[in-house]
């Protein structure tokens, strides 16, 4: 669809043509100069001398009147007046050799004010005005809470593409005051695109008062992406421009150890975390929920960060003996399957819900439970092994029925479709093929059976056909990533290259790259987080855990492979705001206040160390799902992850950045990860009481020395970059 507002319609043919410039800065092949419109300010980005894109910045009905414009450097700062108000516009190039816009309007009413509508900010338009003489596509556009992203390419005529962001946490204030949010405020129809202010409801602007009311990043390429995986890079790479000038929150340092004690003390022991059924123990999904019958991906969930942390603790825990016993009473002999519910306790689903009936399966369901058998197997587990390879042959006919494109439930014992689509027109469980993909790999893996590995490529073959609608629910595709990267270290077929740069730029295009400060997320550091589901209305602490410990893995496959700086950088970013991040899902460290009176299954116990499964918008309150005990993981999968003990067990070192070829013995060596623009967090922590003397560390290739400080809690701690080698000496 096409088509422009009154407020677009009238400024497009006041764009046209070569208007008088307020000012004019030209980098590569882009020429940016500022217009004073009727009723704008405007900032022009000409490509081609075919194309223009507008951005507009200060608006007023009236027409604001400039009273100055400062330049300097790269900076431009331009000051209007107009009846409503005043505004002032900084215009900035944070680049030389990138075409990168970064614009901040800062506005100050003259009386309180209601704001019913605003105009979005963009409007492409052709040299003569003419809006119909060129043709674009939208490949990515805001949904919900998501970060305020539109990347677009113009067609007609071919003029690459362009990435626009909105900074919603400069825009803080606005909201806070207004009490709005900025979820859905970035989109629009081509021409006409980018951020509408979220118009005021019971409240009003008030007099006197400077607001941000916009801080937009853009970044252009002259590249016109002609296929998905084109588009998929393109996005990284200019995603990646654009997050390396974005203010970005501080990271905090959270003691994980002390958080996964508390945690495993109220797994142990809270009852309402436990159902009891034949004599033994299974993992309640949510916190005293007694209504539905114990899950086999619950007890999984639980078991394999477990599994992690006790590798790293270099000792089994009793928990652990608890949820293996009861993992083969999911077994269907007849059927050859992992039932989803506990057979035994069948009886209890009400069938409220498609997936609550015995032969139901939701499909990504049967696919979960086997990837983290396949790990256990990997490690020496012979019963998950057995349990793991019984379970393959209905897992790959399941595969070859539905000719690997899942619905979303079916019938285990007919294969009857009970759910097709996960919205009308959308198709099924696109990434459970990824998945199956994952999971083949490791019996290949396990078994060296070339049968796996030929079932692995045909399921990644097949998810070719979904561009940026390949993402069903997060912690899948950021598996299926991992999945595609191996299959490229076996195959060296670029098209599994490319198909893993797909995965992660449909989690990327899913995540939130702004801080929330209103409401009650001012308690919860939203940076980074990312979303569940495509259509989620909130994050949820397991699919992001596991989007964690999914890219921990990719990371590791990708060891000796050409990988994008752009995929690099943003997983390393995810993970290190994830660590800082994960912490504020747990009850005890958030005000009650913002706990939902309203739980849909189980109840809410502040006081315990399981996490909540929702985070909402700050108007809202979070928690309403339930207090997920599948997630009380999530320490676990941290501390082995992150921290890591010397040879001697004298000192530890953590690290919030992801980490390759550590070597513990002295003198201790890490690869840190991600990309040397940024930095991230070392330290050193006393494991046996004694002072943190005689300490040195040393980065890159040429060993120059990092000056570390002296933290309250009695840590050295070092501020260090990306994609170097650390080396940590110790005096003996």
């Amino acid at each position: 669809m096409t088509g422009v507002s009154p407020w677009a319609a009238t400024s497009i043919k006041e764009l046209a043509g070569n208007n008088g410039s307020l000012f004019s800065k030209e980098i590569g092949q882009y020429k940016f100069y500022g217009h004073s419109g009727e009723d704008s300010l405007w900032i022009i980005a000409a490509l081609n001398g075919q194309v223009k894109i507008a951005f507009r910045t200060a608006y007023g009905p009236d027409g604001p009147v400039i009273n100055e414009v400062i330049s300097e450097n790269n900076r431009i700062i331009c000051s209007l007046t107009c009846r409503i108000g005043h505004f002032e516009v900084e215009i900035q190039f944070p680049e030389n050799e990138k075409p990168v816009l970064h614009y901040t309007v800062r506005f100050q009413a003259t009386i309180p004010m209601a704001i019913p509508f605003w105009p979005r900010d963009i409007i492409i338009i052709g040299e003569d005005g003419n809006r119909l003489e060129h043709e674009g596509e939208i490949y990515i556009q805001q949904s919900g809470l998501r970060s305020g992203l539109i990347y677009a390419g113009i067609t007609k005529p071919r003029s690459g593409s362009f990435l626009y962001l909105q900074n919603f946490s400069a825009l803080d204030d606005y909201f806070s005051t207004t009490m709005t949010s900025p979820g859905d405020t970035v989109g629009g129809t081509w021409p006409e695109l980018g951020f509408s202010l979220p118009a005021t409801k019971d409240k009003l602007l008030p007099a006197n008062r400077k607001f941000t009311i916009a801080d937009a990043f853009v970044t252009f390429d002259a590249l016109l992406p002609d296929n998905q995986f084109i588009i998929a890079r393109q996005f990284l790479d200019r995603l990646t421009d654009l997050y390396i000038h974005l203010p970005r929150p501080s990271c905090i340092y959270h003691d994980y150890q002390d958080v996964l004690n508390k945690s495993l003390k109220d797994i142990e022991t809270t009852h309402g975390c436990w159902s009891y059924h034949g004599g033994k123990s299974y993992l309640n999904a949510y916190v005293s929920d007694y209504k539905n019958p114990p899950e086999v991906m619950v007890q999984l969930a639980v078991l394999l960060p477990l599994l992690d942390y006790s590798l790293w603790l270099g000792k089994n825990l009793d928990l652990m003996g608890q949820l293996k016993e009861g993992l083969g009473e999911f077994y269907d002999k007849e059927k050859g399957l992992l039932r989803r519910w506990l057979p035994a306790a069948a009886s209890m689903l009400d069938g409220s819900e498609p997936h609550k009936q015995p032969d139901v399966m939701d499909s990504w369901y049967l696919y979960h439970p086997l990837l983290n058998l396949s790990r256990m197997a990997l490690e020496g587990d012979d019963a998950a092994k057995d349990l793991f390879l019984k379970s393959l042959e209905f897992s790959i006919k399941v595969a070859h029925h539905f000719n690997y494109r899942w619905p979303v439930f079916y019938d285990v014992k007919t294969f009857e479709v009970i759910k097709e689509e996960t919205a009308p027109g959308e198709g099924g469980e696109k990434d459970v093929a990824g998945i199956y993909a994952h999971v083949m790999l490791q019996a290949w893996e396990l078994t060296g059976d070339k049968r796996y590995m030929e079932e692995a490529e045909k399921a990644a073959q097949s998810l070719t056909a979904y561009g940026f609608q390949v993402m069903y629910q997060a912690n899948n595709t950021a598996f299926s990533t991992g999945a595609m990267l191996r299959l490229y270290n076996v195959t060296k077929n670029e098209l599994y290259l490319d198909l893993c740069y797909l995965f992660l730029a449909n989690l990327f295009a899913n995540i939130t790259l702004w801080q929330c400060e209103y409401g009650y997320l001012k308690h919860f550091p939203l940076f980074f987080a990312l979303f569940p589901l495509t259509n989620a209305p909130y994050i949820a602490v397991y699919e992001e855990q596991e989007c964690f410990a999914a890219f921990h893995n990719f990371l590791s496959h990708a060891h000796d492979t050409p990988l994008l700086r752009s995929a690099a950088l943003l997983t390393a970013e995810f993970i290190r705001h994830f660590v800082s991040r994960a912490i504020h899902y747990c009850p005890p460290v958030l005000p009650k206040e913002m706990l939902s009176e309203e739980v849909r299954t189980g109840e809410t116990v502040p006081h315990l160390w399981i996490a909540l499964e929702d985070i909402h918008d700050g108007w809202e309150k979070s928690g309403e799902v339930g207090q997920e005990v599948y997630g009380a993981g999530l320490a676990f999968g941290i501390v082995p992850r992150h921290y890591f003990k010397s040879a001697e067990e004298d000192f530890m070192v953590f690290v919030d950045y992801p980490t390759a070829d550590r070597r513990l013995e002295s003198p201790m060596r890490l690869k840190i990860l991600g990309d040397k623009t940024l930095q991230c967090r070392l330290r050193i922590i006393s494991l046996n009481g004694q002072a943190l003397t005689g300490f040195t560390v040393s980065a890159g290739e040429d060993k120059r020395t990092v000056k570390g400080e002296l933290t309250r809690e009695g840590h050295l701690e070092y501020t260090i970059h990306g994609d170097q080698i650390i080396e940590i000496n110790k005096q003996q």
